[in-house]
């Protein structure tokens, strides 16, 4: 079989959009399978928006997602002699003349590609046999001049330079593929097999775009959001792999990806799912990793607070953090809430607060007294939530759960909402949660 050959050919007129890198990953997911080769060209032929630091971006974007090529990046804007002589190629064999812009006969001079006005017919990897009658196109505009070939024209003599086998894209190229088989075919190319993915879109079924919120991998990458989740969620963008699993990693997405299972009716951005898959990817990472996470979230002030008591900040991360956020960029809305204060500053005990319904202070204090006791007796080796339970948990349900639980948890959480006593006391450690219960009783 002939060597498969794909290429990402991104428009550096912009950030990567969500669209874009789906394109990219089945791309790269099918070609990696296939051991094939994939080349990254930008193709720039609008010279006026195009910018290199987005080329940047977008080469940095496809490192962080593990997506890789095989040859690049090419600039479409540094071939100009290839597309010049196989424009003069086609003008010589009376395939491509030099017109008017405009059909009236005003405006600059341009090369129009002869228009052979046939039935093209093309077999969609995804979509199954299209025809279409190229008499609609006209004699389509191929250049600008000599010099100064469009997107329709360079992306075809790239696509045969570079010896590309696959083209797959999002389904609103499609109206290019007839204008660009019929060029391959003046050219004496095989027009490489096309594969047309279906359009993602909003809630409101409408393409996606920066009204629904963000669109941009930066953007997501910026709120917290792992590549690894962000790949895996994309994958599921108009293909499954099938079964109850929702939760793969981009090498092993290489090995299930099947490019004609993929749909193609319009796939719905779901950024509830996004955050559900990216929660789970969380999950997966080492403490440590996981720690250093959010720690690179935290406002600079912060930061050198959490570092500097790095034992209390790693049991809170993996204790309060883990269980509350979807993506590593919510703790900093934590931060800003205070929610973490009163683990670092031991708080004054309030003791209104801390009353249960009708319970009279002495009562509640002497129960403190006895909880203190307690856990005095408990082994500090064993100082987590299970254990700390099995403590209290007896005891506090004879004398009523409620008037022990809930001045302890106010108690070491100076706060009326807060997470239980348990996971508290073993945030806190043994040390500081008798020195609170001290601190209350004198």
């Amino acid at each position: 079989m002939k060597k498969i050959i794909t290429r990402f050919p991104p428009s550096p007129t912009g950030e990567l959009h969500i669209g874009n890198v789906r394109t990219m990953l089945f791309n790269y997911l099918f070609t990696r399978q296939n051991n094939g080769e994939t080349f990254l060209r930008f193709e720039d032929t609008d010279r006026e928006r195009s910018d290199i630091t987005h080329e940047k971006a977008a080469i940095d974007t496809l490192a962080i997602l593990g997506i890789t090529y095989d040859h690049g990046p090419f600039r479409q804007s540094e071939r100009t002699a290839l597309y010049r002589e196989k424009l003069e190629q086609l003008i010589a064999e009376g395939k491509a003349y030099e017109g008017e812009e405009s059909q009236d006969g005003s405006g600059n001079k341009v090369i129009r590609f002869k228009n052979p006005n046939t039935i093209v017919i093309f077999d969609d990897v995804i979509r199954g046999e299209i025809s279409i009658d190229s008499e609609q196109f006209e004699d389509f505009v191929i250049a600008r001049s000599i010099d100064n070939p469009i997107y329709h024209f360079a992306v075809v003599v790239d696509d045969i330079d570079m010896g590309i086998t696959h083209v797959i894209r999002g389904e609103d190229h499609m109206t290019s593929t007839p204008r660009q088989i019929l060029l391959m075919e003046a050219l004496g190319a095989t027009p490489p097999a096309y594969a047309h993915l279906p359009l993602i879109v909003g809630d409101d079924k409408k393409k996606l775009g920066k009204r629904h919120g963000a669109v941009t991998v930066s953007s997501f990458i910026a709120q917290g959001y792992l590549p690894s989740a962000i790949v895996n969620y994309l994958a599921f963008l108009g293909w499954n792999p099938g079964g109850e699993r929702e939760i793969y990693m981009i090498d092993e997405l290489v090995e299930l990806f099947n490019l004609e299972k993929v749909g193609k009716n319009p796939a719905t951005f779901n950024y509830v799912k996004l955050a559900d898959i990216n929660k789970q990817h969380m999950l997966l990472l080492d403490p440590r990793d996981y720690f250093t996470k959010v720690v690179e979230f935290l406002p600079e002030d912060i930061k050198k607070v959490w570092v500097e008591n790095d034992k209390l900040a790693q049991r809170i991360s993996m204790l309060i953090v883990r269980e509350r956020i979807e993506a590593f960029g919510q703790v900093a809305d934590m931060v800003k809430d205070g929610e973490f204060d009163c683990l670092f500053v031991r708080p004054t005990p309030d003791l209104i607060l801390m009353k249960f319904k009708e319970d009279a202070t002495e009562h509640m204090l002497d129960i403190m007294k006895q909880t203190r006791e307690k856990l005095f007796i408990a082994d500090e080796n064993q100082w987590d939530v299970a254990s700390l339970k099995k403590v209290l948990w007896d005891w506090s349900g004879e004398i009523g759960r409620g008037s022990v639980l809930h001045p302890l948890r106010t108690l070491l959480s100076g706060k009326k909402q807060s997470p239980d006593p348990f996971t508290l006391a073993e945030v806190l450690g043994k040390e500081e949660t008798l020195a609170r219960l001290d601190n209350l009783l004198r």
